[in-house]
């Protein structure tokens, strides 16, 4: 067999694997352009189709006919709590354990300030001092952590590691919170959530987990794993529009005592009292702050509607095999290029994105996108693919590793062509 004949069959067995794909009929619910492989729904999600019948409902009945009488009518006031249930079955939480509102770095700044106050009732809560993230970790949750502890000004520090390794020697006496995101958003790395829960306990630190780059596509327990807290996205894998609020879990058992100073009047008891002071409701609502960005709040719906359709363990199923063909076709067709994986190979430490390093990674990818093959570049030199296996076709990851392959082989990039502002 030569290889064009190789290459044909190859292609030919993606299509049959298509074919058998229990998920294929569901790619038919989101607006897709038709000349376009889209690889980068682990930064923004593809538009469910329903999304824009909800919008135009939102905005032309609700907002446009009903005006203020939608906040009882259309039930705009219990949005974030009603769709925060819809949530919580993919990552494994109770009913009443979440809202959506805000945005992740706020989310954050929520729960490490709640994280840190229960520690400070403890009994060492003077030694009690350190928060342990990644050096890699999303920047977003290192700033809002040095923010906070900076404006404590309680002798609070961070301890950066630099390898999922490092945590057994950096977790100790002192450490008063262990904040991880779940699939680092460079590597891809998925972290075993339950055993590093479980460490941060056995030296009494709690545990937050910023789910932005598992939510919706890697099997969650929350409550297996035992969690302290968790944020997330819903603009990635969960497919809820551009800049879409995030979401915040709180368990039962730590909500009476979990507290933050972004006491906004949707998070008080009774908001409609207009008490001059604060008195937080009950339950997972308070964590809401400020009134809340209908529009795009409902928007959210529309791509968990979806997710009833399936399970998620079908999904990471999927997820598995595509990123398992796409690592193996771009190792067997790229192989005579200077192009690394850094994303591990094992499944049970692998989300649902590869990363690949190539010196003129920025180049390639801009190359790739003017294909219309949609992924995007992450520092330091980082090719970066997501595979959203509600929409992604085992034939969209073949013709994108044969794009690579022949930009690679052409040298068909500008190495010193100019950045975007968004990479």
């Amino acid at each position: 067999m030569n290889n064009t004949e190789q290459i044909s069959t190859l292609r030919t067995d993606c299509l049959a694997l298509d074919q058998q794909d229990p998920l294929a009929a569901l790619r038919q619910q989101f607006q897709l352009p038709s000349n376009m492989i889209y690889l980068d729904g682990n930064s923004l999600g593809a538009q469910p189709k329903a999304a824009l019948n909800r919008a135009t409902q939102v905005i032309q009945e609700e907002w446009g006919m009903d005006l203020i009488k939608s906040w009882n009518k259309a039930g705009w006031f219990d949005l974030p709590s009603r769709l925060g249930n819809l949530l919580a079955p993919l990552i494994g939480a109770k009913a009443e354990e979440v809202v959506i509102t805000d945005t992740t770095s706020i989310n954050l700044f929520k729960a490490i300030a709640a994280a840190l106050h229960i520690q400070s009732e403890a009994s060492d809560a003077t030694v009690r001092k350190v928060i342990i993230t990644e050096r890699s970790n999303f920047p977003t949750d290192i700033y809002m952590a040095e923010g906070l502890t900076r404006w404590l000004d309680r002798g609070y520090r961070l301890h950066l590691i630099d390898s999922p390794e490092e945590l057994t020697s950096a977790i100790n006496h002192e450490t008063a919170l262990v904040m991880l995101t779940h699939v680092n958003y460079r590597t891809g790395y998925l972290y075993d959530m339950a055993s590093v829960t479980h460490l941060a306990h056995q030296h009494g630190a709690l545990c937050l987990w910023d789910l932005a780059h598992s939510a919706g596509a890697v099997e969650i327990d929350l409550h297996s794993a035992n969690a302290d807290f968790a944020v997330g996205c819903c603009y990635k894998y969960l497919n809820g529009g551009p800049g879409a609020p995030a979401f915040i879990w709180v368990p039962q058992r730590h909500q009476a005592a979990f507290q933050h100073p972004l006491t906004g009047w949707w998070g008080h008891a009774a908001p409609f009292a207009m008490q001059p002071t604060f008195d937080a409701t009950p339950g997972i609502r308070r964590a809401l702050c400020g009134t809340q960005p209908i529009v795009s709040l409902a928007m959210i719906e529309s791509g968990l509607d979806i997710f009833k359709q399936t399970t998620m363990a079908a999904i990471r199923q999927k997820s598995l095999a595509l990123t398992d063909l796409f690592i193996q076709l771009v190792e067997t067709r790229c192989a005579s290029h200077p192009v690394t994986l850094v994303t591990p190979r094992q499944h049970q430490q692998r989300g649902s994105h590869v990363s690949f390093q190539h010196e003129h990674a920025y180049a390639i990818i801009q190359a790739l996108i003017e294909r219309g093959v949609v992924g995007d570049y992450r520092e330091p030199g980082i090719m970066r693919f997501g595979f959203t296996p509600l929409y992604t076709s085992f034939t969209d990851v073949w013709d994108a590793a044969e794009h690579l392959r022949d930009i690679l082989d052409r040298q068909d990039y500008r190495a010193d062509i100019r950045r975007n502002a968004v990479t």
